[in-house]
């Protein structure tokens, strides 16, 4: 009774504290805050002068008094103080939106895999940026109930998240879940292999930022068929490896399909093992129900395509894939009680396919 009495005077709000974005959602209003992850740092006063999507159109442009940073690497807190100032960022935002007297509860979605010392670290960050009341929740599983899962249920329900720094594989049924899987392979790593790609090829080096780009652009992990006589091409600007002068190409989407196919396979690779292993029921399961593919590297074309042919097994992505997690740590705080099965209070508990 005290805690419902309470509620009304503190925000509900969660949080996908990504490694390459961070979403926000508040109680009521759905996703009000969608920023990059990194923070602009002055090395001569060692202050903050920069976070979220201020920070990112810096990138590449900064003097060397100033550094770019990100406070989340592979889903885990690299720098602490950085990362309490980012957490304090989104939460003042968020919570500007909606003033209330006390201080807000908040639901964090964290990668698989992640150790009990870096979870008491996005704890005590979060507290220390303003949260009255912290909870934990892996990524997949958030994922699943922003989808609109019936995760309560006794059947299977098989999640892959790709995002930046990760991707997490689970399976999910009768409020828990039955086998989790995380491997570092994700979006940032595609985007260096684009780098590598280019720079190895054509001999030009381009930074981070305009990896991305091409990625979005042009990126796929299997040709259009209907389109396959008609092939994408963009203008990539960057330096020229031998005269260090700048140097601007045309590049095609067989090159950047070719750059990215090892770290994609891996993936699918990840999730084969993951489905070897699964009991047999729950195996059934996901023949019927098939695989969600959920994640900003859920959106390279065409990638739902790759994991059926090579897993034999349906494959769709989220409508909501890049709001997925966020969604769903702000649906776990609405009935914190229903969902408490997934929140995360012992890490040691947790166990993990190899």
């Amino acid at each position: 009774m005290i805690k419902k009495f309470l509620r009304r005077f503190s925000n509900d709000i969660g949080i996908d504290l990504g490694t390459t974005n961070t979403l926000v959602s508040l109680a009521g209003a759905g996703i009000v805050i969608n920023e990059p992850s990194v923070v602009a740092i002055n090395n001569k006063t060692n202050k903050i002068i920069a976070l979220g999507t201020e920070a990112k159109n810096m990138m590449g442009r900064t003097p060397e008094h100033i550094s770019i940073v990100r406070p989340i690497i592979d889903g885990v807190i690299s720098d602490y103080e950085v990362t309490e100032e980012f957490l304090s960022y989104l939460i003042n935002k968020a919570n500007n939106l909606n003033k209330k007297f006390l201080g807000p509860r908040v639901v964090i979605g964290i990668p698989i895999g992640i150790t009990d010392v870096e979870i008491r670290a996005v704890e005590d960050a979060a507290i220390s940026a303003g949260a009255r009341e912290v909870f934990i929740i892996e990524e997949p599983a958030a994922a699943a109930i922003g989808m609109g899962l019936s995760v309560h249920t006794p059947f299977g329900s098989m999640i892959v998240d790709i995002g930046g720094g990760t991707t997490d594989i689970a399976i999910l049924s009768l409020s828990g879940i039955v086998l989790r899987k995380s491997i570092k392979i994700a979006g940032d790593k595609m985007n260096q292999d684009i780098i590598s790609y280019l720079k190895s090829q054509y001999k030009i080096i381009i930074g981070e930022k305009t990896s991305e780009e091409i990625k979005l652009e042009i990126g796929s992990a299997l040709p259009d068929e209907e389109t396959s006589h008609h092939l994408r091409e963009v203008s990539v600007k960057g330096r020229d490896l031998a005269t260090g002068l700048p140097k601007e190409i045309m590049v095609g989407e067989i090159d950047i399909r070719e750059a990215m196919y090892p770290s994609i396979a891996l993936i699918v690779e990840a999730t084969k093992e993951i489905l070897e292993v699964s009991p047999p029921e729950v195996l059934g399961d996901i023949i019927k129900s098939g695989i969600i593919l959920t994640g900003g590297g859920a959106l390279i074309r065409n990638i739902e395509k790759l994991f059926e042919i090579q897993l034999k097994v349906k494959t769709t992505i989220s409508q909501n894939a890049l709001m997925d997690v966020a969604t769903g740590c702000g649906f776990v705080l609405n009935e914190i009680e229903k969902f408490e099965q997934l929140v995360i209070k012992n890490v040691d508990d947790v166990s993990f396919v190899k």
